[in-house]
């Protein structure tokens, strides 16, 4: 409850609110060190919280809010547990991907983009193997690999411990930003929706992401009502296991916003919108003109929420980045290794930093929905990976964090749900949140990208 009042207040949310949330269950939900159950029991219910408040505003009844932490950590792991037909999926990560030794330090590699994996297998000058990638990189310095990737505009990430992070450029720059950042960036008049019979009806959201932390955030928004559509493109990398479990809710449309008259549509959309909502690199769309000042201009009262990996400000606030390599540069990794007393780094037993980002972002578009109703204006929200893993770090650490089971498919199938779709039939987490008079869900199966025209209805 602690963590819960703490997020809530530094956002300046009504603080008798906290009286309608019962949150119930105890660490350690998961098998870390670090309190991954009270990251996401708690950023879930300020999600669930600010959506009843955003509800009651528009008219609707108070009500009150139900999170159990089991339920939570399990939500955190969603992509875990999803399931297709009759078994499982196959891994979601390419075999180059993951953890190596090298003769200075550790790196970790994402290769789960095919143009990252030739982009390594080229900078590295080595066989498309991970025997050879294992063997070149033995011989060399993991920062000096960093630096090289960087540039070239590869994901990896050296393994730093706690204070190395600390002590970095880019982590004292992360440590000075704001867990979520909520500001005003234009004027507009006010803005409340009449009451619809879900907190967010009527609330319209486009949708720019990928992979996990992104999507989380578009996911939490459709099971609370808002109409979600999705926007990419035929020629971006996807990973289909996790569209279908973050697609809940959600429409899907394809549009290149390199091509003039697709980005004019685009630009449309964005004029009937009341959020867009983008996790891609920072500065990418603004290459292409439609970044959160361009956007706010084109539609003032626009709500504009960006996720990043590595921050926005300071030397690294460029650098594209992931869940994964956030855990290994930001120390989270070592420390892991070091509770559990193991020879070899050790990553969260989550995508913690993906789902709390998420949902984070998510907390941070309802403020602003909030605050746009009450005082009008134009708003900008920002979130990233290794600020959140800052949020982490400050929780409790768990001394027998360990002693934890990992819960297997088979002992959570009180929190899966069947749904039928285009996929085919398909086994997905719900969600943890329990609202007593709009109880989260999603209207529409996960459909596959592309699936609908790039229009809004309702």
């Amino acid at each position: 409850m602690q963590a819960l009042t703490d997020l809530w207040t530094r956002l300046d949310l009504p603080p008798e609110a906290l009286a309608q949330v019962a949150l119930s269950g105890a660490e350690p939900a998961l098998p870390s060190s670090f309190a991954i159950g009270t990251a996401a029991q708690a950023s879930i219910a300020a999600v669930a919280l600010a959506a009843a408040e955003f509800h009651r505003l528009r008219g609707g009844p108070a009500q009150s809010v139900r999170v159990a932490m089991r339920d939570a950590a399990i939500e955190f792991r969603s992509e875990r547990y999803l399931r297709l037909g009759e078994g499982p999926l196959p891994d979601l990560w390419d075999p180059i991907a993951g953890l190596y030794r090298c003769a200075g330090g550790w790196l970790r590699v994402h290769t789960n983009f095919r143009h990252h994996r030739d982009g390594l297998v080229r900078l590295l000058g080595t066989a498309d193997t991970r025997e050879a990638v294992a063997a070149e990189l033995a011989r060399r310095d993991a920062l000096a690999v960093e630096r090289e990737a960087a540039e070239a505009g590869l994901v990896v990430a050296a393994l730093r411990d706690l204070a190395e992070w600390d002590a970095s450029a880019p982590g004292q720059a992360v440590a000075a930003e704001p867990l979520v950042a909520v500001e005003r960036i234009g004027d507009a008049p006010p803005r409340l929706p009449g009451l619809g019979a879900r907190p967010l009806s009527g609330i319209r959201v486009l949708e720019l992401t990928r992979i996990i932390a992104g999507p989380v955030a578009g996911r939490l928004l459709a099971a609370h009502g808002a109409a979600v559509l999705h926007i990419t493109a035929p020629h971006l990398p996807q990973v289909e296991p996790l569209v279908m479990d973050t697609g809940r809710g959600k429409r899907s449309a394809f549009l290149d916003l390199r091509r003039p008259g697709e980005a004019r549509r685009f630009r449309d959309l964005a004029t009937q919108a009341d959020v867009v909502l983008q996790s891609y690199r920072p500065g990418g769309l603004d290459d292409l003109g439609l970044g959160a000042a361009a956007l706010a201009r084109l539609r003032p009262g626009l709500i504009h929420a960006s996720l990043s990996a590595y921050g926005f400000t300071g030397p690294w606030a460029g650098r594209r980045g992931f869940d994964s390599l956030v855990q290994a540069a930001s120390g989270l990794n070592r420390a892991e290794a070091a509770a559990a007393r193991s020879t070899e780094p050790k990553a969260l037993p989550a995508q913690a930093l993906d789902h709390a980002g998420g949902t984070l972002l998510a907390l941070g578009i309802l403020v602003a929905l909030l605050r746009r109703a009450r005082q009008g204006g134009t708003w900008q929200v920002r979130v990233s990976l290794a600020r959140t893993a800052l949020w982490l770090r400050s929780l409790p650490r768990l001394p027998q964090g360990f002693a934890a089971p990992d819960p297997r498919f088979e002992e959570v199938a009180d929190r899966i749900e069947t749904v039928e779709s285009r996929f085919g039939r398909l086994a997905l987490v719900r969600h943890a949140a329990r609202l007593s008079a709009t109880p989260a869900a999603w209207a529409t199966p996960p459909m596959p990208l592309g699936s609908d025209a790039p229009v809004w209805w309702g």
